[in-house]
């Protein structure tokens, strides 16, 4: 019988994912091991391997397809001997989801329905008892109550934003699907959305929308819609800033030994090896969380989870986004291949081919704006980490030195932000002195 392709969970994590690319097409022979789409993750594009062999008889979900849930069928495969027409729509699940509240709710009295609700079930059942079944439904279609209506995930998303009712619409896509110019096209406002075109959160307050006309006119602004990796950076940073109680802790560090240091292991080192202040500054990390063990911790709701070893996650701006690769057993690891192995993660970040092992498992996190000539700045915690330290740029101050002369040193500004669940603000100042200590005095991170 044909077998069901289905969306895989490419990471721990993942709830849904863009179908960026089909590398087959209906009436391909594919062969266990062989690459047959691409997915797009919050985080990078992976490839799908083929499990079975077989022939491809309907590719169910096309290219460029974005939420698609996990598991949700996305191509059939034919065994041989088998031909197309042996292919069957997977059943609807939205309807199944509908049909389970209303049973619940069939033992509670309630009040009889209006006149009209009870007009419009009797011409929806009327009509559905004699309509021919409709369309194999695809990956990004919904079933309504009473109507179906076919639309693509970005359209609804416009129409949402523009207050659009799709119920008035006439798709001009595949089988009446409403697409993207469909909405586009319509007027705004021909469903008013409630409070004004502005949404009513849940405390009551009213809050500006971007996309209502009276704040922006829609000919002075281009929309660009959120991949998956914005959505998730969005939605995972307003948790931690909304649902992780945290301060800052700022301290000076003066640079000058550790420059010094850098230009004569550079000197010293082979060709093809350069050492980055930042190498240097995830190893002096790594070797203070060994120093205060209370701080390489992560809370849960069963407990702290204290850290065998220090894991720094080292944010690197790409594309649509953030993501930290880790440097995993830092502590142990050698300045040479810190910087290799830093250079080759950051590198495929940015081409978003990391896999999810190698951005998931830190147990702290490095966040470095000094290039910017940023001076100093707080990060917001990566959960489930405990800490995330910011660092600013060096620069040429005035010093008063031990002898109270004043003099020009190199310094920097790095501030620590911890969760106040699993570290105190006692814990976090001696982190910080530790961390200063491997920066002032280099030397030490050798013993």
């Amino acid at each position: 019988m044909p077998v069901n392709i289905t969306m895989p969970a490419l990471s721990p994590t993942m709830e849904e994912g863009t179908l960026a690319k089909w590398l087959v097409k209906e009436g391909d022979e594919i062969k266990s091991g062989m690459i047959i789409a691409e997915i797009e993750t919050d985080k990078a594009t992976m490839e799908v391997e083929a499990v079975d062999e077989g022939t491809i008889g309907a590719i169910m979900v096309p290219a460029g397809t974005e939420g698609v849930k996990v598991n949700a069928v996305i191509a059939v495969l034919l065994e041989e001997g088998e031909i197309a027409s042996d292919v069957k729509a997977p059943a609807a699940a939205p309807a199944k989801a509908q049909a389970a509240p209303a049973k619940a709710e069939a033992s509670k009295p309630a009040s009889p329905p209006p006149a009209s609700t009870l007009a419009q079930a009797g011409a929806s059942t009327e009509k559905s008892a004699s309509a021919a079944p409709g369309p194999r439904l695809r990956g990004d279609e919904r079933i309504s109550s009473g109507a179906r209506i076919i639309a693509s995930p970005l359209a609804k998303r416009i129409a949402a934003n523009k207050g659009i009712d799709l119920k008035a619409l006439k798709g001009s896509g595949p089988h009446g699907r409403i697409i993207r110019r469909d909405v586009e096209n319509a007027k705004p406002g021909a469903a008013e959305p409630a409070h004004g075109g502005v949404p009513m959160p849940a405390d009551g307050l009213i809050l500006p929308q971007i996309l209502d006309d009276r704040i922006y006119a829609p000919d002075t602004y281009e929309l660009k819609p959120l991949d998956g990796m914005r959505k998730t950076v969005a939605k995972r940073l307003t948790q931690s800033f909304m649902q992780v109680p945290h301060f800052p802790l700022n301290i000076d560090i003066t640079l000058d030994n550790l420059l010094e240091s850098r230009a004569a292991i550079n000197a010293a080192a082979p060709k093809d090896v350069k050492i980055s202040v930042n190498d240097l500054l995830i190893k002096a990390a790594a070797l203070a969380l060994l120093d205060e063990p209370d701080c390489n911790a992560s809370y849960t709701d069963k407990g702290i989870a204290y850290h065998k070893h220090a894991n720094i996650s080292v944010a690197v701006a790409v594309e649509g986004g953030l993501i930290t690769p880790v440097i995993f057993k830092a502590e142990g690891k050698g300045l040479a291949e810190i910087s290799e192995e830093m250079k080759d993660l950051a590198a495929r970040a940015r081409d978003r081919k990391l896999k999810p092992q190698e951005y998931m498992g830190g147990t702290f996190s490095i966040s470095n704006l000094g290039m910017f000539a940023i001076k100093s700045f707080a990060s917001i915690i990566n959960p489930p980490e405990g800490m995330i330290l910011s660092v600013g740029a060096g620069e040429k101050r005035a010093v008063v030195d031990d002898s109270g002369a004043i003099v020009a040193r190199t310094v920097m500004t790095v501030t620590l932000t911890c969760d106040h669940r699993v570290i105190g603000g006692a814990e976090g100042a001696k982190w910080l002195a530790a961390f200063r200590r491997y920066v002032e005095t280099p030397q030490a991170m050798l013993l």
